[in-house]
């Protein structure tokens, strides 16, 4: 007798069914503007022109320092690669290009030549989330990218909003030290952050994650996503009082797997923070106090 066999199919496994992208929530907008000043010109104006240069703009730079929809700050930068960074946190894009605009009308903007930018956006990672909420809805029954799973992880990322709005809409932090510098995960022949199964990023990022948590009284950071808006993945801003942290946290970090095998960096800029009162000493050639 001729019997038939079934050939035995292999189950999907959770991780194969569910989407590999995790889960984001986004709050200020962020640029960061870096430019060189124009200190032979500068120092050629009649002293009461700079004098009335520098109050126009110091009057505008501490409305900016104080809005309540997203501030700005300037730093001093140490190095060659310029004098000036000013980061602005604003609500939309629009606020963005608005604050480029008021700074252009103002004076002192003559004296102002851009060497670099960074466009990006608060973000915050929901690794963890993300595989739970994937796994619970994928066992519902629940197809992935229909209107009821998308409706679903909605649901859910808007009570992580509420929940993380200090995070996702802070204030600059007032320290005297900021280190940006933006970064990528690699890819590439042998090593692709981006073909690991989702549960397998998800653990990497969160022994990443136990470096920086490690230096919470120390350092405050915030990251931004910058993935279709800038040359890199991410922009990473770390502020602190003492600036020697900064070589501390992020040489520590080389050595966790996520950062010693995937990570790219591109370059760091560090600034000293100048409050809008001490623009004329520091356009008088003085360190911001």
């Amino acid at each position: 007798m001729t019997t038939t066999t079934t050939p035995h199919i292999r189950p999907q496994t959770v991780s194969a069914q569910i989407p590999e992208v995790p889960l984001t929530t986004e709050g200020y907008s962020v640029l960061h503007q870096m430019m060189r000043f124009r200190w032979t010109a500068w120092r050629a104006l009649p002293e009461g022109t700079r004098s009335a240069i520098t109050q126009e703009a110091a009057s505008a730079l501490g409305e900016m320092e104080q809005r309540s929809g997203g501030q700005s700050a300037l730093f001093s930068l140490i190095g060659h690669k310029g004098d000036l960074m000013l980061v602005h946190f604003r609500n939309s894009f629009a606020d963005l290009n608005q604050a480029e605009l008021n700074l252009a009308g103002l004076r002192l903007s003559e004296y102002f030549e851009p060497t670099s930018s960074y466009l990006s956006i608060i973000e915050l990672g929901l690794y963890d989330s993300t595989v739970k909420i994937y796994k619970e809805l994928t066992a519902q029954g629940i197809q992935p990218y229909s209107d009821q799973w998308k409706a679903e992880i909605e649901s859910q990322l808007a009570r992580h909003r509420e929940a993380m709005h200090p995070r996702l809409f802070p204030e600059i932090p007032p320290h005297r030290y900021l280190c940006f510098y933006p970064m990528d995960r690699r890819r590439g022949e042998a090593k692709n952050w981006y073909t690991l199964p989702i549960e397998e990023r998800a653990r990497q990022m969160n022994d990443h994650g136990l470096v920086g948590r490690r230096y919470a009284g120390e350092v405050k950071q915030i990251i931004t996503g910058s993935i279709g808006f800038d040359d890199w993945e991410w922009g990473v801003d770390l502020f602190a009082d003492d600036p020697l942290v900064f070589k501390k946290l992020i040489y520590e970090m080389r050595f966790d797997h996520v950062s010693a095998v995937y990570a790219l960096f591109g370059q760091f800029y560090v600034g000293v923070r100048c409050p809008a009162g001490a623009l004329g000493k520091l356009l008088s050639g003085e360190v911001p106090k």
